[in-house]
């Protein structure tokens, strides 16, 4: 069966926790993340996974298997290189970000959203991300860093909506980082950001 950038972006989550965990060398984990991107088919994928833990204990990728939902989504890889996502952009409910010797720029402030809860779930490894958010935006951060930090500010004092989004973050941080930022929309209109939903009723009215 052909491999999709999910199956891919699962199998390099897994490489990640296994460097984190010092079960794999950074040169071994190099050469399985350039595999793992080469790969075309499941069977490709396989023998440079099934001898480490996936992580939270999700089931090893195997041929044939769904990729479950949580997993699903859009990707955003920055290998040697940056990557950014800004303005009125339609955030997927689940999307994962590969850093590898690169960074993301990521800013939800003035994205629209398909519900009140997104996860994001980061890889990065001798590289890092920088994710703004509005005030009012809700966080659960539930990754790791190793050699690395998560920078995630705690939610602000001020009472938020009861509608207020949520970002989940998971992942890795290897000899690398991640930095949440709050910080109110450039925009004169200082508003929450969109969902789906709101953007309908806005169109109805």
């Amino acid at each position: 069966m052909r491999a999709s950038d999910a199956d891919r972006d699962r199998a390099a989550a897994v490489l990640g926790d296994a460097l984190a965990q010092g079960r794999l060398t950074a040169e071994e984990h190099s050469d399985r993340l350039d595999s793992i991107y080469a790969a075309k088919t499941h069977a490709d994928l396989v023998p440079l996974i099934e001898d480490l833990p996936a992580p939270g204990g999700s089931p090893v990728l195997v041929p044939g298997t769904a990729t479950p939902r949580a997993h699903r989504g859009a990707r955003i890889v920055a290998v040697f290189a940056g990557a950014s996502r800004r303005g009125t952009w339609r955030v997927p409910e689940a999307s994962s970000i590969v850093c590898v010797f690169g960074g993301a720029d990521i800013d939800l402030r003035d994205a629209v959203l398909p519900g009140p809860e997104i996860t994001i779930r980061l890889v990065a490894v001798f590289g890092g991300a920088t994710i703004t958010i509005p005030p009012e935006m809700r966080v659960i951060d539930s990754g790791t860093a190793v050699f690395g930090g998560r920078d995630v500010p705690a939610d602000t004092d001020e009472p938020s909506p009861t509608d207020a989004p949520l970002l989940t973050l998971e992942g890795a941080c290897v000899f690398g980082g991640l930095t949440v930022t709050r910080r109110p929309s450039d925009k004169s209109a200082h508003r929450p950001p969109l969902t789906d939903g709101a953007n309908e009723s806005r169109s109805a009215g």
